[in-house]
């Protein structure tokens, strides 16, 4: 039992909490440090909600993580006249039980709603985005740690087409079917397409460039041709990982609308997830070890600063459309109005969030 629940909070709770707590810091942070630049002035910078765990002010900013590791906010002044004069009270008191003079006042010449509608764009956007700063990150040390394949041929399997052909380990492959070939991958999806077809790789060898006519065998389990190969690995630098990972991230954003758009036009199924099983996801990936868990952490970032973005109430992106609207009309949307949608979207993300944690729990225990 005790082997069990320790099991439980090592592969599944634990990488839950640092994953969707990094996500939180990157999102949030970028909301912070695009703030501060644009000369707003910020209160609060909080990782999680509810009651305060701990708190420690530095300069005019509160920096506090609190007891719900759901999520975090930055607290700006002006987005809340109600909250200001809150914030003024609580600073108040701070300043006269520590007995110092910070310089706590609210400058109205800072408020966020003071900025111009770029600049608080700029503040809003700068969450999601972080989000696919993070993703980037991520990848970065995924290939920085596993490598990348190189077109050079490291091992060659015998009685493998490859070998029958007369392909050697130290061969680098040049082309494919006299078409230039510059990465394993292009490599690869050649011979994995072209099961029982003649397929012929030119190579390097001895500085001279040699042809083989390899026929890929079919891997039945896989439905993919296979010649034996496997390649060197190469591990990158960090500029090289840094550029591997943002390709790597505009790839998966790439799938990710491609899938919405097949999701839209009713070409697959509709199937969302919510925390109970992506956190039972993060689990498994755990236990697969530490690349699988960062490869999964990467895409969920991803995930998560595209949604965000997306128009809807409550979201960064619907408070980006009603920004937007304002730099057009050349005034605010009626507060009141854009309040009533915001609280009116939360509330259906909140229901949604019900059924779908309803459905990943009838799910694990289906």
């Amino acid at each position: 039992m005790l082997e069990s629940f320790l099991h439980t909070v090592i592969y599944t709770i634990l990488p839950a909490i640092v994953v969707f707590g990094m996500m939180i810091i990157f999102h949030e942070l970028g909301h912070f440090l695009v703030a501060k630049l644009m000369g707003v002035q910020v209160f609060e910078f909080s990782i999680g909600f509810g009651p305060r765990i701990y708190r420690f002010v530095k300069g005019e900013t509160f920096y506090t993580l609190r007891s719900l590791p759901l999520g975090g906010f930055v607290r700006m002044a002006g987005m809340d006249a109600e909250e200001d004069n809150r914030e003024m009270e609580k600073r108040k008191e701070l300043c006269a039980e520590k007995g110092v003079d910070f310089d706590f006042c609210v400058d109205p010449e800072r408020s966020f709603n003071n900025k111009g509608a770029l600049q608080r764009i700029a503040v809003i956007a700068a969450g999601p985005l972080m989000n696919f700063v993070l993703a980037v990150f991520l990848y970065a040390i995924m290939y920085a740690y596993i490598g990348l394949p190189v077109n050079v041929i490291k091992e060659v399997s015998p009685g493998k087409p490859a070998a029958a052909a007369g392909i050697k380990p130290g061969d680098k492959v040049v082309a494919v079917n006299n078409k230039p070939v510059r990465t394993w991958e292009g490599l690869v999806d050649v011979i994995h397409n072209s099961a029982n077809k003649k397929v012929t790789l030119t190579v390097e060898r001895d500085n001279r460039r040699q042809s083989f006519t390899v026929v890929p065998e079919l891997d039945k389990t896989n439905k993919i041709g296979l010649i034996g190969i496997a390649p060197v690995i190469e591990r990158p630098g960090i500029l090289k990982s840094i550029s591997l990972g943002t390709v790597h991230t505009y790839r998966v954003l790439a799938l990710t609308f491609d899938f919405l758009g097949k999701m839209f036009a009713k070409q697959v199924p509709v199937e969302l997830s919510g925390p109970v099983r992506i956190t039972m996801e993060l689990g498994k990936a755990a236990e697969m070890g530490i690349m699988p868990l960062i490869q999964l952490a990467g895409f969920l970032s991803i995930q998560i600063g595209l949604f965000n973005l997306f128009p809807i109430p409550a979201l960064d992106g619907s408070r980006i459309i009603f920004l937007g609207i304002e730099g057009l009309r050349g005034r605010p949307v009626d507060p009141s109005k854009e309040n009533f949608i915001h609280l009116v979207g939360l509330s259906l993300l909140l229901l949604l969030m019900v059924v779908i944690t309803y459905k990943d729990i009838l799910h694990i225990i289906g």
